[in-house]
């Protein structure tokens, strides 16, 4: 067996990236100890790779705003926990929801483009693996729904 000075192509040179329990585990405690209350992990190489493939460990508490992403769709696949994926009219009103749990069957979701969409985290150590076309952009104001709610 070669080592890696004496690999003759990249090929050669690739190592798997093994998505276990300790992976996650780490990335969940990243997420527990952060203000933000979640963590990315980035699968790809570079914020302007085509695809944007990540690790979203999430607890509950974390704030998401109601987001858009104009040009791409999104997809989340549940790893573990339990997730909350609700989707929004351009009014603010919640138009329909599911609950990921892989207890029940319900693994995923693909959230279209253009649509209002947030998360509540229902477990904690909760992990999804999110893709989404690139290159990342960040939210922008017109991306984001601000929702009035009625506390009177």
């Amino acid at each position: 067996m070669k080592n890696d000075m004496e690999c003759e192509n990249d090929a050669e040179k690739a190592r798997l990236l093994v998505i276990n329990e300790e992976l996650l585990d780490d990335v969940s405690q990243r997420a527990k100890e952060s203000p933000r209350l979640r963590m990315n992990f980035n699968l790809h190489e570079s914020l302007d790779a085509k695809a944007q493939r990540l690790l979203n460990a999430l607890e509950p508490g974390t704030v998401l705003p109601v987001h858009r992403h104009k040009a791409t769709a999104e997809t989340y696949v549940l790893l573990r926990g339990r997730l909350k994926v609700i989707l929004f009219g351009d009014d603010g009103n919640q138009v329909d929801s599911v609950v990921l749990d892989n207890e029940t069957g319900v693994h995923g979701v693909n959230i279209p483009k253009n649509s209002w969409h947030s998360v509540e985290v229902l477990e904690t150590e909760t992990v999804i693996l999110e893709v989404k076309d690139g290159p990342y952009t960040p939210l922008t104001p017109d991306n984001v729904l601000e929702i009035v709610t009625d506390k009177g």
